[in-house]
């Protein structure tokens, strides 16, 4: 046997080993995902396993485009910790072609022990049913290096499964804190007062969903990844188990805004110890790095998985980035307006002027102003997506209303014709006449919000928010039937603005002919 045969021999296992991790999981299915769903979206891991993550859709399409939201809640007793705040979520991966939204992926269960192993030992574990258990008791340091050695298994053995971003692959890491409270909340599969509540919707109950402390739940145990029912977005445990670790430092909350000093790591979720009455979506708390002993683990503290991509992707993405800047908190005058706006005066002014210091006060106001320009955008493109709503909602009314008056009118008609009337024709008339001045009454509340939306914002403000709204909606199962009325709504907005004609019983047949 020659020297070539002998090196291909010694070679061949270690090529049928990587080719074995880079194929599809072998472990049982039910040992990684044990409530399958077809939007699932599964990453190999070494030892021919799996781990699975769920698409969290934000509704902007944009690369410097983000997504206003309310973190947190309003409480006097956790008030420096977990009181109300504003702030802004987005995507790292773009949606499929025609869909105007961005998304990232998390894990859909809490990393198992299973998991865990497979990444971090050197032989590979031995599936089994204990080994579901969520991995606890490491460190923030160990959940780093975890998802380190994943990532760098993922670019080695299976890089075509990873999703990419402007031709970036994407990679793990541990979840924001805005990126874990925008899914345990529910996302966009919840309504904005679902959003806001404690928790999010459990119709069978708590009991069902999450574990926590007591005899009726987890009993002071650990349970098993994926037992129970998963959250609106399809993730499981997100507020009970297992306290899952993030990515930042904790902070204080001081009112609208975080305080200045960061210091340990933030766990949030609760686990099996925490009491019913204590498991909330606002939860959280600081964890040390280290302690006397060295890096702190605790045995209620796992971890829950990220996937993202970076941000700045590319030169042309760049680009696109540093033009999208550039127009941030710019003025915008009316189009027959010959005024430059106050930013753009401001930003000339600055340029002519040769004292520096005088120039850098000069810049350092136009940066406020741009500053006040775009929070007041922001929340003027929020109103204008309220109002869209709301005439996609009345539109929905009128139809049903008017389908309702068509049929009272149809059946007047059939029993009452003159000379024929029975005696339910008194109380039958009455019903009509109720009805049909119901309906006058809600097509002219539609009219005039139809006419102050146009006047407010214009066709251009409103055009750009339809998109927006119109992918809040097509994410959300409860609303997604809302979108065919939102674009009939778009479309009587658009004939008001063009013939600034109130034609109600036009705009009311075109809310009926949804249906149809």
């Amino acid at each position: 046997m020659n020297s070539e045969t002998c090196a291909r021999l010694l070679l061949a296992p270690l090529a049928l080993g990587f080719l074995m991790n880079a194929s599809a999981a072998t472990w049982d299915e039910k040992f990684y995902n044990s409530m399958a769903d077809a939007d699932d979206v599964v990453l190999p891991m070494p030892c021919d396993g799996a781990m699975v993550f769920r698409k969290v859709l934000i509704p902007v399409a944009g690369p410097l485009d983000d997504y206003p939201i309310n973190i947190g809640q309003d409480s006097a007793e956790y008030g420096y910790v977990e009181q109300t705040r504003p702030a802004f979520i987005a995507g790292s991966f773009t949606s499929a072609k025609g869909d105007k939204s961005r998304y990232y992926l998390l894990a859909k269960y809490e990393m198992t022990q299973l998991q865990y192993h497979a990444l971090m030992d050197e032989a590979c574990p031995t599936p089994s049913n204990k080994q579901r258990l969520p991995v606890v008791s490491v460190s923030w340091l160990d959940a780093l290096q975890a998802s380190d050695k994943y990532n760098r298994w993922l670019r080695a053995n299976a890089a075509d499964k990873l999703p990419r971003e402007d031709g970036a692959q994407g990679f793990l890491r541990l979840p924001t804190e805005v990126e874990w409270e925008f899914a345990a909340r529910g996302g966009l599969q919840v309504s904005t007062a679902e959003f806001r509540d404690g928790r999010y919707p459990m119709p069978e109950g708590l009991n069902a969903y999450e574990w926590y402390a007591g005899s009726q739940s987890a009993n002071g145990q650990l349970q098993l990844s994926g037992l129970l029912k998963p959250n609106p977005l399809g993730l499981h445990d997100m507020l009970g188990n297992a306290s899952e670790m993030m990515f930042e430092p904790f902070r204080l909350n001081k009112l609208d805004r975080q305080h200045g000093q960061a210091g340990g790591y933030v766990v949030r979720g609760g686990n099996y110890l925490t009491s019913e009455a204590e498991l909330r979506t606002a939860q959280r708390q600081e964890d040390p790095y280290y302690n006397a002993e060295g890096a702190v683990t605790k045995k209620t503290n796992g971890l829950r998985l990220a996937l993202v991509s970076t941000t700045l992707t590319s030169r042309e993405r760049v680009k696109t980035i540093e033009k999208s800047w550039s127009t941030l908190g710019s003025d915008q005058p009316a189009a027959q307006s010959k005024e430059k706006g106050t930013v753009k005066a401001l930003e000339e002014l600055a340029s002519g002027v040769q004292d520096e210091a005088l120039k850098g006060q000069l810049k350092t106001v136009e940066n406020q102003l741009r500053a006040s320009n775009q929070q007041q955008q922001e929340a003027r493109d929020q109103a204008i997506r309220a109002s869209l709503n709301l005439g996609a909602f009345l539109c929905t009314k009128m139809l049903d209303d008017g389908v309702y008056l068509d049929f009272l009118q149809k059946n007047y008609t059939a029993n009452c014709k003159a000379g024929e009337e029975d005696p339910t024709c008194g109380m039958r008339k009455t019903k009509l006449d109720e009805q049909s001045d119901r309906l006058h009454k809600l097509s002219r509340y539609y009219a005039s919000s139809l006419v102050e939306s146009g006047s407010l914002y214009g066709k251009s403000l409103l055009e750009a928010q339809v998109p927006v709204l119109e992918g809040v909606l097509n994410a959300n199962k409860n609303l997604k039937e809302l979108s065919p009325y939102l674009r009939t709504h778009w479309a009587n907005q658009v004939a008001f603005l063009k013939s600034q004609k109130i034609d109600t019983n036009a705009w009311l047949n075109t809310c009926k002919a949804v249906a149809h």
